[in-house]
């Protein structure tokens, strides 16, 4: 890690404005501007997260869906503990994480699921580009498996090629899909927010 990452990390507004406000990532405002945009949450909503760690985005989803909804924080890293959120430490791929999953849905559906996921990065963009859609799969399969019929998805992606056959999915799944990038995403960042609105049909 080099002092000048660190010093710019140290610069960044959003990295100072989530320190000031008790967040855990920068990453906490790029959801705040989504769902600005797109109101993807009500109070009361059950939302699942995928990838969950540090906790940015589960503090922020507890925060819209109010005390009576919840949140259920997955990671394959340890996730400390945040008030009104259920945490799961796991592999979201394993059999027993979604089974953990499903008992933890308290009427067996969540009315959202959002995933800030991301792939360690190689610095080949093509393996990079590829890997972060295999995770975006993965969320979308959470969909198909935990979604209510009318739910909505944030998915993140790195852009590229394959982004394009993915989003046609989601726009084949949700009666409102939309390509975003929050301002809150760094200039420099590839990556790009799949916004899917209404379920379109109810899963087994």
């Amino acid at each position: 890690m080099s002092k000048n990452w660190v010093s710019d990390r140290k610069k960044d507004y959003y990295y100072r404005l989530a320190k000031d406000e008790n967040y855990r990532s920068r990453a906490a405002y790029k959801l705040m501007q989504i769902d600005e945009r797109f109101s993807i949450f009500r109070n009361g909503d059950t939302v699942i997260d995928l990838g969950a760690n540090p906790g940015g985005w589960s503090q922020v989803a507890s925060e819209l869906v109010g005390e009576k909804g919840r949140v259920i924080a997955l990671d394959i890293k340890p996730l400390d503990p945040i008030s009104g959120v259920v945490t799961i430490k796991g592999d979201a791929r394993s059999v027993a994480v979604k089974s953990q999953v499903k008992r933890e849905l308290l009427d067996g559906f969540a009315n959202v699921v959002i995933s800030d996921m991301a792939p360690n990065i190689s610095g080949n963009y093509s393996f990079d580009h590829a890997r972060s859609i295999e995770l975006a799969e993965m969320a979308l399969s959470y969909c198909d498996m935990f979604l209510v019929r009318g739910g909505n998805m944030v998915i993140k992606v790195f852009d590229g090629d394959m982004a394009h056959e993915f989003f046609g999915r989601i726009k084949d799944k949700f009666a409102t899909a939309k390509r975003y990038s929050p301002k809150a995403s760094r200039k420099t960042s590839s990556e790009v927010y799949m916004i899917g609105k209404g379920m379109k049909r109810a899963q087994e």
